[in-house]
């Protein structure tokens, strides 16, 4: 039995509909003496102009990512690399740098300590009124007699606010506070808009901001942040990095050195999402986190189930902020990269350790017993 071959037959009423519409929408003239191959044909051209579309598309967009990567100086790496004057700018590194500085203060409350130019009851006074901001209300009751580590943490607790309020979370880009001040309002307008313009607008004022910390700017953190600590330490203009209060100086160059390095790091996101670091430090005797802090003392009443809260935070934590590009979840992210280090009020009070019966340790006005 002979094969035959089988066709899909459509009226003609139906062929000459789909041939007229097609060429109406191509805008191209119909012929009843042309062959419907040549109908395939223009198809095919079609399509292989959209395919060359689709590729000048990607080309322009290779070259704006490029010409981004060049603005923030993201291009000298390799393999992706983010890179900053030769020197890797990834959470490693930051988490190294900050190990650096916190024992850069850690040093420095331990010697002034030590050797304590005033009573340690006048220090305790002075770094408690400083780190709740003049706030008599909050201080509470003392122990009469100050202890070397509760002076010690107050004092890495003071250093921390300062460095966290005054100088990471500040775009430091001038010897003039409220220049920065004005350039940090502006970065968190672009950034609430488009997250790319503002890591390129940071980076690129970043590359001419004042390249060491000046003595001004150190005197006016001071002033700010530890005003009675500098008062009582007698930390002026000709005050020198030598001396126990002067000490204090070196710590803000070196905080400033590592905010910069900071809100100078390339994005590692490829120019889709920008990201940016802020210093966080937990109050004292605000409640213990555990995804945001890290106890540097053993806290026995947390091991016992028992509600504690926080004596000193020793060295603030950071957290990288990230938000979405536009036609995305609009909400900023943040993520803990290094959690606060804080010592617990037990630890610091020196109350005892011993099991007891759980009862509500006594405060007055919300403030810790020191």
């Amino acid at each position: 039995m002979a094969y035959t071959p089988q066709h899909d037959v459509v009226s003609g009423e139906q062929y000459r509909y789909a041939l007229t519409n097609f060429a109406h929408s191509h805008r191209v003239s119909l012929s009843p003496h042309l062959n419907p191959l040549y109908y395939q044909r223009i198809a095919h051209e079609k399509v292989e102009e959209q395919r060359l579309q689709l590729q000048e598309q990607e080309k322009q967009v290779a070259l704006l990512r490029a010409r981004i990567s060049l603005l923030e100086g993201t291009n000298q790496g390799h393999f992706g690399a983010s890179k900053l004057n030769g020197n890797s700018v990834d959470d490693f590194s930051i988490k190294n740098a900050a190990s650096g500085l916190e024992r850069q203060i850690n040093r420095w409350a331990a010697e002034l300590t030590r050797a304590a130019p005033v009573p340690l009851n006048e220090l305790r006074q002075a770094a408690l009124t400083d780190v709740f901001d003049d706030n008599p209300a909050e201080l509470g009751p003392q122990t009469p007699n100050a202890t070397g580590m509760q002076v010690q943490s107050l004092l890495r607790h003071a250093a921390s606010k300062t460095m966290a309020e005054g100088i990471v979370n500040c775009l430091i880009i001038t010897d003039s506070p409220e220049a920065n001040i004005q350039l940090t309002r502006i970065h968190e307008h672009i950034f609430s808009r488009d997250p790319t313009v503002a890591a390129v607008w940071r980076r690129q004022t970043f590359s001419a901001a004042v390249e060491t910390c000046s003595r001004d700017m150190s005197l006016f953190f001071l002033s700010e942040h530890m005003p009675n600590l500098a008062q009582l330490l007698a930390i002026a203009a000709d005050t020198s990095k030598t001396s126990p209060g002067g000490a204090v100086i070196p710590i803000l160059e070196a905080a400033y050195d590592f905010s910069r390095m900071l809100h100078s790091a390339p994005s590692s996101s490829g120019g889709q999402v920008d990201a940016f670091y802020r210093a966080f430090v937990p109050d004292v005797g605000a409640a213990m986190n555990p995804r945001q802090i890290e106890l540097v003392k053993r806290c026995q009443k947390t091991e016992r189930g028992e509600p504690d809260r926080v004596g000193a935070t020793v060295f603030p934590g950071l957290v990288k902020v990230t938000r979405g590009v536009a036609g995305q979840s609009p909400d900023a992210m943040q993520t803990v990269v290094r959690r606060a280090q804080v010592i617990c009020e037990c630890a610091l009070s020196g109350v005892s350790q011993m099991p007891t019966t759980p009862s509500p340790v006594p405060h007055v006005n919300g403030g810790p017993q020191y």
